[in-house]
């Protein structure tokens, strides 16, 4: 494969996947408890399985190559540092919205941010792979197919991203719009990665346990309270469920 096409599309596939999967959300556009329900806990089951398996166990890999025996610190100081962050986010949009006398909706902007923040490390290794790849000299197809899963995972991700804030502020345009604009850092941070190609790697463990931290925040504080579990029907659960299942598929076998 030539190189400069495939890092033209290294870097264009995941951000494309994420504004494919935002535009699935004009199709949600009847308001219904039940598909609500079902689709918020589906999102829900996405978002935390990408954090486990594509933020946090790659964090643990990276952090043995430099940190080992002490891998364990930069996993859990990033995961903590992240959950700070939104702790952060939380206190100075409700301070700023209280200023506006506008409604207290904070979960938009912290739904927002999280999933920006998850993106970044995503575009980094992204841009890290074809960087090394070149710099050693080493095929370029197996660093081009890691892009290609990261692009195969963002494409639930991006109606993940979408579906909670819309059922924020039911604005199916403004919905999408968030959530291909928390998908644009991705090639602007695989940029970053391919030119540090060769120092970057040190900071991955920090990154990528940062922004699972920002991600499992949000989802403990803003999307898990809407499975109301003391209603009988599952259908909630099982949503959260099987939305977990896809994403570990997609992040396993791509």
């Amino acid at each position: 494969m030539n190189h400069h096409v495939a890092i033209a599309l290294s870097f264009t596939l995941p951000c494309l996947s994420t504004t494919v999967g935002s535009l699935l959300i004009f199709f949600f556009k009847k308001e219904s408890k039940k598909l609500n329900l079902l689709t918020i806990n589906f999102a829900s089951g996405i978002m935390f399985s990408a954090s486990f398996w594509s933020l946090l166990v790659p964090s643990l890999e990276y952090s043995r190559v430099f940190w080992n025996p002490l891998a364990i610190i930069p996993v859990t100081l990033g995961f903590l540092l992240g959950a700070l962050l939104m702790i952060i986010v939380d206190l100075l949009t409700k301070h700023m919205l209280q200023c506006r006398k506008t409604p207290k909706n904070t979960r938009t902007y912290k739904i927002f941010t999280a999933i920006t923040i998850h993106n970044i490390p995503e575009g980094l290794s992204v841009g890290f792979a074809i960087g090394s790849a070149i710099a050693t000299n080493s095929a370029i197809t197996g660093a081009f197919m890691f892009s290609v899963g990261i692009a195969l995972q963002n494409l639930p991700e991006g109606l993940a991203t979408a579906l909670p804030i819309f059922s924020c502020i039911k604005n199916t345009k403004r919905a999408f719009l968030l959530a291909f604009l928390s998908g644009v850092v991705e090639p602007l941070f695989a940029i970053f990665g391919y030119l540090l190609a060769t120092k970057i790697s040190c900071l991955l463990p920090w990154l990528l346990s940062f922004s699972a931290g920002t991600m499992i925040y949000v989802i403990i504080d803003d999307l898990l309270p809407e499975v109301n579990f003391k209603k009988k029907s599952p259908y909630g659960t099982w949503a959260f469920i099987m939305g977990f299942v896809v994403m570990m598929i997609l992040d396993i076998f791509f």
